[in-house]
């Protein structure tokens, strides 16, 4: 990062490439749409609950995931093994976050803060 005249400038290389920032995001909203699918079979009795699920179950969310998926893959198509490794890592590691985030509601833990 560049510090001139009281702004910060970033070069391409102090930020993760496009491809990287898909993958890191796209357990998001991949793992939403799923849990949306699911819930909305089941409903839920409280109206900010089912407002979440129809929203995260909705065609038009599906859309936008499909629309995601298909970035992936065109971005994917285009990366070396280095990049696409690094890829590999950043969607492993915000996948277990997920999980992590879903285990925790499941289990009604604390917030430990």
């Amino acid at each position: 990062m560049v510090v001139a005249r009281g702004r910060a400038f970033f070069r391409p290389h102090d930020l993760l490439r496009f491809v990287e920032a898909v993958a890191a995001v796209l357990p998001c909203y991949w793992i939403y749409r799923d849990v949306g699918r699911e819930l909305l079979k089941r409903s839920s009795p409280d109206p900010l609950y089912q407002q979440w699920i129809a929203t995260y179950g909705s065609a038009e969310f599906d859309a936008t995931v499909e629309s995601v998926l298909a970035v992936t893959d065109r971005l994917g198509s285009e990366v070396g093994p280095g990049e696409r490794d690094r890829c590999h890592r950043h969607f492993s590691t915000t996948t277990r976050y997920e999980w992590m985030f879903w285990d925790a509601a499941y289990r009604e833990l604390d917030w430990p803060v």
